[in-house]
């Protein structure tokens, strides 16, 4: 069946995870200067990855701080957190930190949440992993009641209430069933640049793996509530081919030795199974856009939100990839400048079926 809402076009997405090769200062500085660029060349959002503890899995643990930061270095683009790791956070606190940067940013937080973080995170926080679906629906409801200005356990109400954010709200998903309770709750859906493929599947395309979760999201959508999906895609795109690939190389070698993940390539992997294997696309801008065209989940989503992980390249050329995917890889697919701050929770573009 045909997904039907009327649109202006796709929403453009630039998103960190804070990991330039750089002491914590450095990296924090460097993030609001990409966000601050990325403002500048036109896209629509700017998005943060909250990880604690290991510096080469993410460098932020405190998305709300940073984002407060860009807020006020910029005017127009949206803020969002891709995503805060809720079942190892204080609810209420949660609730709280994000109205404050909601009303400093003057309305621009988007609001995304999963249930990410790995077990020994858990454990250095005093909790147990195998429960985090269950304290993630828990935290999640609790901030719902909170924005909404709900009496909270013992009566108390936050100050100040808020809620407008009950509509910006995002949940980030690898599953079928996330799709179906993100789109139950009439929230946003957050799909990954890249996830685990399944026994059997090693060779399956991200959109093998991600238009069953669209689907499932859309069905369990309420009737009149406007779909939000963001396709994040890992994008590195220089000038120069061959100093793309070479950075490619680099950073895909560094994941591999880092990660030793059994479902994907491994240290004897050619460049080009690294870039398939990690879903990767990195190029010159016309490289780029024929591998992008190539993905037709990116057909389905409301919004594109594009990083360079896991190439990772000195911030000057992930500078000029945001220059480039602004004035040549995102015109055409489908997204074009709007010098305003865009309204998330309006219709952004006709969905594929």
């Amino acid at each position: 069946m045909a997904d039907t809402f009327t649109s202006t076009g796709k929403r453009l997405g630039f998103f960190t995870r804070v990991l330039d090769d750089a002491p914590a200062a450095d990296r924090y500085r460097l993030a609001i200067e990409q966000i601050v660029h990325a403002e500048a060349f036109g896209f629509d959002s700017a998005w943060v990855a909250q990880h604690h503890f290991n510096e080469s899995e993410g460098g932020l643990p405190s998305p709300f701080v940073l984002l407060s930061h860009a807020a006020a270095r910029t005017q127009r683009i949206r803020l969002g957190t891709g995503v805060v790791t809720l079942p190892l956070e204080n609810a209420v606190r949660v609730a709280e930190d994000a109205v404050v940067l909601d009303l400093l940013s003057g309305g621009r937080l988007e609001f995304g949440v999963g249930t990410g973080g790995t077990p020994s995170a858990f454990h250095a926080f005093g909790l147990v992993s195998e429960a985090r679906a269950e304290v993630f629906a828990r935290h999640l409801a609790l901030v719902r009641e909170a924005w909404a200005g709900r009496a909270l356990e013992g009566g108390a109400r936050i100050y100040p209430s808020s809620p407008q954010l009950l509509g910006r709200i995002w949940q980030a998903s690898f599953t079928v069933n996330g799709g179906s309770r993100a789109g139950a709750a009439g929230d946003g859906l957050m799909l990954s640049r890249t996830q685990p493929r399944p026994d059997g599947a090693q060779h399956a395309s991200l959109a093998d793996l991600q238009d069953p979760i669209i689907d499932a999201y859309l069905a369990h959508l309420p009737a009149g509530r406007v779909p939000r999906i963001m396709g994040s895609r890992s994008v590195f795109v220089a000038d120069d081919r061959q100093e793309a690939l070479r950075l490619a190389e680099l950073g895909l070698r560094r994941s591999v030795a880092r990660l030793s993940d059994p479902g994907r390539p491994g240290a004897d992997a050619t460049l080009q199974e690294l870039i398939a294997g990690y879903d990767v696309h990195v190029g010159t801008p016309g490289d780029v856009i024929a591998s992008l065209r190539a993905d037709r989940t990116l057909d389905r989503v409301t919004d594109m939100v594009f990083q360079v992980h896991s190439v990772d390249p000195p911030h000057p050329l992930i500078l000029r990839s945001i220059e480039l995917i602004a004035t040549e890889v995102a015109p055409a697919l489908g997204w074009s400048r709007q010098d305003r701050a865009p309204a998330f929770n309006e219709p952004s573009q006709p969905l594929a079926a």
